[in-house]
């Protein structure tokens, strides 16, 4: 068994027992290839096949691989080793996956942080890391990135920074085509290959370790459970750095199998729709909210989307009315997708009846995914019944990167990861979600840690307490509400979402309404969890909601 290196022990990141990674390399689940080999093998394979395509631009595998691989060697002149941590921080782009493949080749672990993410978010993935690296665009979601940069150069002063202007690839901003090759460190499948991030609620989301074996094993196995093939045609319009649209399969499963990836930099849907149509889409992945802005906008125009198969759509639970819209307006199959960044990822079955693909979210990709729907008492519940969903398998992690306490809560003896969903199970197998147990909003497929959001909030210095509710919303899923104490006058809600920016926090993340009420009722001995706040504020706004 390989030693995971310096790595695990820098990292502390868990390892699966060594009679379960026997039993997965016995299945034929886990293989010795890394992602450097991966990639150089599908340009072997498929060469002169077009890759990628953005805007107007083609680019083929061989064309792919091998600026990656020139890329891979300038950012190794730069200084930078494998093992070594980068962030990673661009939007949907080819020069996306350039880098992408170019920290894979050179065995440097990328960090997948979003376009969204600010202040709060990079400083603590710097720290938590120890990242010597910092890749990004000059401008994110039309806001400029200079006063953050500013900022790290103060704080991370050790931080390498390596800005793309807009329009351009880090490719060419380190003018790699200049740079001597360089030997490169050899890779082992049981290395870091990357970090995703978790949608926790313990504030700034925790670094999930995902390496060569588990994250292929991952791809692999989506790319089977959804048939993608060479003449697969799959177009990423959420963020590329999201588990989803990355490998489940998305547009790595997608080059995997050989087939070619569209890239759409907006999510509009006239700007997706002409996309479809002129570049031959077959499948594309999107979250409730995006999905049902895409129904309603082919209703007026009815678009010509012969060519899409499929249309997969999860990061929250899809409702029934807007799932059984998707074959008659759209003309395409549905396929539910349910997951996390964790591990277990689910697809209902091409094969299945049309009422469980409307009405579940599908059946574990592998048979060697371990499921237990599970009671307060941590006895499985019946068929049927609401409980908490615990997990392990070949691509499940069996721990968060960090100190050992951080896992205590989301990880039971057995290696059983608790997700914090809340789901029941059918006869059949198949799940459906019911929702979270969390403190958490699911706002759009993006998670929203309340404590988090109701700590910054009370910097402000006119708020005495604060509370972050969730109210459901039948497009984003829910919305963020926040219930705050102030002085009289209260703060105006511009000026509080002025104040959440300033605060370095991530756009997705500032509440949808503010409420001022005149105190928060407490029980009888004058305290109250933050639990049972959230759950009465809820209930009296819904309750006026309905009085109206």
């Amino acid at each position: 068994m390989h030693n995971t290196l310096s790595l695990d022990r820098k990292y502390n990141a868990a390892e699966w027992p060594k009679d379960y990674r026997e039993n997965y390399i016995r299945q034929g689940l886990w293989n010795d290839e890394t992602f450097d080999q991966c990639i150089r093998h599908i340009s072997q394979a498929y060469p002169d096949s077009v890759a990628l395509r953005f805007h107007s631009q083609s680019v083929t595998y061989q064309q792919l691989v091998q600026k990656a691989e020139q890329l891979a060697y300038c950012l190794i002149s730069k200084g930078l080793n494998k093992g070594d941590v980068v962030i990673l921080q661009l939007p949907n782009s080819i020069n996306y996956i350039e880098t992408l493949f170019a920290l894979f080749i050179a065995g440097i672990v990328p960090i997948f942080a979003l376009p969204a993410h600010r202040e709060n978010e990079i400083m603590a993935f710097a720290a938590a890391s120890q990242a010597k690296a910092w890749i990004y665009q000059d401008i994110l979601e039309d806001a400029p990135i200079a006063p953050l940069a500013d900022l790290m150069v103060q704080t991370c002063p050790e931080l390498m920074q390596l800005s793309v202007s807009v329009g351009e690839t880090l490719f060419d901003s380190l003018n790699a085509v200049a740079t001597p090759r360089q030997r490169l460190a050899k890779n082992h499948p049981d290395d870091l290959a990357c970090f995703q991030l978790s949608g926790g609620t313990t504030g700034i989301p925790k670094l999930i370790p995902r390496r060569h074996r588990d994250y292929l094993c991952n791809m692999r196995a989506a790319v089977s459970a959804c048939g993608f093939n060479p003449h697969t045609v799959y177009m990423t319009v959420l963020p590329m750095g999201h588990n989803f649209p990355l490998a489940c399969p998305g547009f790595m499963g997608t080059l995997l199998a050989g087939g070619r990836v569209v890239i759409a930099d907006q999510n509009y849907p006239d700007h997706c729709f002409a996309l479809i149509k002129q570049e031959g889409v077959t499948v594309t992945a999107l979250v409730p909210p995006l999905a049902m802005v895409w129904l309603d906008a082919a209703e007026v125009y009815q678009p010509s989307l012969t060519t899409l198969q499929t249309l997969q759509v999860g990061g929250a639970k899809m409702s029934y009315e807007a799932a059984k819209r998707v074959q008659p307006v759209l003309g395409c199959t549905l396929q539910q997708v349910f997951g996390m960044a964790e591990g277990l990822i689910c697809f209902t079955d091409f094969q299945s009846t049309s009422l469980r693909t409307l009405t579940t979210q599908g059946q574990p990709m592998t048979a060697a995914d371990e499921i237990r729907v599970v009671d307060d008492a941590g006895d499985d519940v019946a068929p049927g019944e609401i409980g908490y969903l615990l997990t392990r398998g070949p691509y499940t992690i069996r721990g968060y990167y960090g100190p050992a306490e951080i896992n205590q809560e989301s990880f039971d003896h057995n290696g059983f990861y608790r997700s914090g969903d809340l789901v029941r199970m059918t006869l059949d197998g198949d799940i459906i979600s019911e929702g979270r147990d969390k403190d958490q909003i699911n706002r759009g497929g993006e998670k929203i840690d309340c404590g988090e959001l109701e700590d910054i909030l009370l910097r402000h210095p006119g708020i005495k307490d604060a509370a972050i509710v969730g109210i459901h919303d039948d497009y984003l899923g829910e919305l963020t509400c926040a219930f705050l104490l102030c002085e009289s006058p209260h703060p105006k809600a511009v000026e509080l979402r002025q104040f959440l920016m300033q605060q370095g926090v991530a756009r997705f993340k500032i509440p949808d309404r503010f409420h001022f009420p005149h105190a928060f009722d407490l029980t009888g001995v004058g305290k109250i969890s933050k639990k049972q706040l959230r759950s009465r504020l809820k209930q009296e706004y819904l309750q006026n909601l309905e009085g109206k």
